[in-house]
């Protein structure tokens, strides 16, 4: 808690701040600061002065205003597929994705007939949850949750309570079936007025919108969901194509934008923000627009989607295995808050290298609480300028890694100091290196305790010789105590020992002791990749392995022809140079005499021998040199035996996508690995296609 004084210097700064962006917003008309960001400093100077009256000044912005319930839900096939969208993260992204449909229908004859701007309609994404309804001669029959984009569940008791969606269609002689997509969320006032309940109740608040409307939508009482005031937009229809309205007083839509008036003209709530777009400078117009403009907007929106008008032509673009080609979500920059740092500590990792990590007071991002992020190295210290108790603005970085944006220095107390790595290493107090070559400050004593934890972690991974039981807190136990020094001493270790420790029983101990003997049973490529030798991963592994069935082959070449190994694929001069200075080390060298004394074979098994003579004898597959990359949930073979049958056919498989990337295979529920490989028009297979390919 902030001292009198303390608070009064800190109130003032935020009020020079608040009152300058404000000027700017209300009375210049150009902002200089986020929404959020204002909001958040706006909260603290509250904050601040609830805690200490006494400092509230005249000119504080603050001073401007004095159904029965279900027992489950059941699953529903939908009759449409209910996909999701391709996202572009910028205008860039956008136009190619743009580019990619105009090749995509321009090759067809029957649309070179046809405009060649491709018409669009931009439409806001509101951030609520989709829905697909079902309605039977004009009368709501069954409503569903997206779910898996094939079947759902069915909550049409919960989504009868919602008033702007019909229990019956506004028309006379109805369609037999139809089917309407859309989107439903909380508003912004009902949603404080939910929170605000729960607060009174001691409940934990909901993160957002979204998160409040899908635990909504899955509440087994009605009368809950009726309680929390949802809404909905329509934003699609299908309907039987050879229906006529006899009344004549309806047409079957032939374009989006005729869609969402047969909507509106039915009875369905469409949301009015919608325009029709001829040209990607339009749908940036309109991105720009409503970048600003969604603040003001009584609902949240994370974007914009845009869509093909022309239905014929959106059937010429067709889908991919999980999401249209004709439309897009155009996302806005991610959500950023502003936070007070703490303090900046420092991580070692398994090579030495130091990551300075940035601990600030907690803030609400996308949906989860905040209150750490990296800062890579040191050159991105001095690029942010960061000091001691900086006021910093946080993002995250697609939605998932927290990062530092920038330092509102404005709020920089007096007489704070530049912040940097330390000289020595935190663990060990070494004296830390960097080199002329790279970015990365490196604690070069082998025997730091940092680089120990780090170095056991990654042998017991479960992609290296994945020991269960052996976690970060067991390791961190081992290495303070002194009871582990290297690798090799797990493997010294005995049950009674193990039992003495914290939270360990001779029960866990006795199982810890038979999964580290059967983890000497791994493959040769595991041991290697194990060994965590730098630039060597899992692919690299395995195929160093594969030309070196053994520790002393690999060592043999790696110090005295390094050059040998090069040819193989994937290693070139940065591995190959790593090899010989692994290999080199004299306390790496003692390593491996340690692992083969412990039990540790260091090279191939006759069987995984045998196997590479076949494929020596068989030649090269189709798969041989190609770069792949696995996504989703295959159904004949697991994710590991995938990679194992390709990498068997002298492929390579990586765990991201790039410009290099061969093929990706996408099994069930792939996500923005697809998404990318698509922008990258990278070929996609699916299991059955991979299966042939490695055949031939």
């Amino acid at each position: 808690m902030a001292s009198l004084t303390q608070a009064s210097i800190r109130a003032a700064e935020l009020r020079k701040l608040l009152n300058k962006a404000g000027h700017a917003y209300y009375v210049l008309d150009s902002p200089v600061m986020k929404d959020a960001i204002y909001d958040s400093l706006y909260k603290e100077l509250l904050d601040l002065e609830r805690q200490y009256p006494s400092i509230i000044s005249s000119d504080s912005p603050s001073q401007r205003l004095g159904g029965l319930p279900a027992k489950d839900f059941k699953s529903s096939k939908h009759r449409i597929p209910l996909l999701s969208l391709d996202n572009a993260f910028n205008l860039l992204e956008l136009k190619a994705w743009h580019s990619r449909i105009h090749k995509l229908l321009e090759s067809d004859q029957s649309i070179k007939r046809r405009d060649r701007y491709l018409e669009m309609v931009g439409e806001l994404k509101i951030d609520g949850n989709a829905l697909a309804l079902s309605y039977s001669e004009g009368v709501l029959t069954k409503a569903a949750t997206r779910g898996d984009g094939s079947e759902g569940e069915e909550i049409t008791a919960n989504v009868r309570t919602i008033p702007s969606i019909p229990l019956c269609l506004q028309i006379k002689n109805p369609p037999p079936w139809l089917e309407v997509r859309g989107e439903a969320f909380i508003p912004n006032t009902s949603f404080a007025a939910i929170n605000k309940d729960r607060d009174l109740k001691g409940e934990n608040q909901f993160a957002n919108p979204r998160n409040a409307c899908a635990g909504t939508l899955r509440q087994l009482d009605p009368k809950v969901v009726a309680s929390r005031n949802l809404d909905f937009f329509a934003y699609s229809v299908h309907l039987p194509r050879e229906w006529i309205n006899q009344s004549n007083s309806l047409s079957n839509p032939k374009e989006q934008w005729e869609a969402l008036k047969w909507l509106q003209k039915v009875g369905f709530k469409v949301n009015p923000n919608n325009e029709l777009l001829k040209s990607v400078d339009e749908v940036e117009r309109f991105f720009e627009k409503w970048e600003s403009k969604r603040q003001k907007l009584p609902y949240e929106t994370d974007g914009v989607v845009i869509k093909l008008n022309d239905f014929s032509q959106q059937q010429e673009a067709g889908f991919t295995q999980k999401a249209p080609r004709w439309a897009i979500a155009l996302k806005y920059p991610a959500e950023e808050a502003p936070s007070k740092l703490i303090k900046l500590t420092y991580q070692i990792g398994r090579t030495g290298v130091v990551t300075p990590v940035a601990e600030f007071e907690p803030v609400a991002l996308a949906g989860t609480s905040v209150s750490r992020a990296t800062l890579h190295n040191a050159n991105r210290l001095v690029a942010i300028d960061l000091h001691g108790g900086d006021t910093i603005v946080v993002r995250k970085a697609g939605e998932i890694i927290p990062e530092v944006v920038r330092v509102l220095k404005e709020l920089r107390p007096i007489n704070a100091k530049p912040l940097e790595l330390p000289e020595y290493c935190p663990e060990c107090q070494t004296k830390l290196s960097r080199s002329d070559t790279e970015a990365a400050t490196r604690c070069m004593n082998t025997s730091c305790p940092a680089i120990l934890r780090g170095a056991l972690r990654h042998w017991v991974s479960k992609s290296a010789l994945n020991v269960e039981g052996l976690g970060s807190k067991l390791i961190t136990q081992l290495v303070e105590q002194g009871l582990v020094k290297s690798i090799a001493n797990i493997y010294e270790l005995n049950a009674e020992r193990l039992a003495k420790l914290e939270r360990m029983g001779i029960k866990s101990a006795k199982k810890l002791i038979i999964a580290l003997t059967e983890s000497k049973k791994q493959s040769w490529s595991r041991q290697l990749y194990g060994l965590g030798i730098q630039h060597v991963g899992e692919a690299n592994a395995k195929a160093l392995a594969k030309a070196f069935p053994s520790v002393n082959e690999l060592a043999e070449k790696a110090c005295q022809s390094p050059e040998l190994t090069k040819p193989i694929h994937g290693i070139g001069d940065e591995i190959a140079n790593s090899l010989k200075n692994w290999f080199s080390n004299p306390i790496n060298q003692k390593l491996i005499t340690d692992l083969k004394r412990v039990g540790f074979s260091l090279e191939a098994t006759e069987e995984e021998r045998k196997i590479i003579d076949e494929q020596i004898n068989k030649g090269e597959s189709l798969a041989h040199g190609k770069i792949f990359v696995i996504t989703g949930t295959l159904s004949s073979f697991s994710r590991n035996e995938a990679k194992t049958l390709i990498e068997n056919a002298g492929g390579k498989v990586t765990s991201s996508i790039s410009a290099n990337t061969t093929f990706l295979i996408a099994g069930e529920k792939a996500g923005n690995k697809l998404k990318k490989a698509i922008a990258l028009n990278i070929k996609i297979l699916n299991e059955f296609e991979l299966k042939q390919l490695l055949s031939t």
